[in-house]
């Protein structure tokens, strides 16, 4: 049978309809937690980190929210937030590589503890070396395959 004769198999009927496929995002929003911090500043870390993404980079926010009866609430990132932990060292060496790749990032250094606002906060940084600071959290957002890079050897947060 010569390939003119075949016909091509017919196409497998699609679902009408059914949940949406999983959106798959070409970016990454990640944040990298030392592993020796408490819940609370755990939880205090991460969401300062964010805020920083954020306030900079409009696209990765979505669309404002509005409840069934039209109640408005503030938008959030369009994308999932991805959790890490890992060591002092961990986070000496993803935020060199964050820099090396000229990433947008967000850091948190232990010093921010004893701080209470943002005069104080920017002061402390400002104060330390960068090969000096103590990092207890950074947040990266960039192309998917760079944030890999930025945290490979780094874990899920549990």
């Amino acid at each position: 049978m010569s390939n003119a004769n075949r016909t091509s198999p017919e196409p497998l009927p699609q679902p009408e309809s059914g949940p949406p496929a999983p959106v798959r995002f070409d970016t990454k929003i990640a944040v990298l937690l030392r592993d020796d911090l408490e819940t609370w500043q755990r939880l205090n870390v991460t969401a300062f980190l964010v805020s920083g993404l954020g306030s900079q980079l409009p696209e990765v926010v979505g669309e404002p929210y509005e409840d069934a009866d039209g109640t408005p609430y503030l938008p959030m990132f369009r994308q999932p937030v991805l959790v890490f932990e890992g060591d002092k060292q961990m986070l000496v060496t993803a935020h060199a590589r964050a820099l090396s790749r000229a990433l947008p990032r967000a850091i948190f250094t232990a010093d921010l503890f004893a701080t209470g606002n943002d005069h104080d906060n920017r002061a402390a940084v400002r104060a330390v070396p960068r090969d000096g600071l103590d990092l207890v959290g950074l947040a990266v957002y960039g192309p998917r395959n760079a944030v890999d890079k930025v945290l490979k050897g780094a874990r899920m947060h549990r």
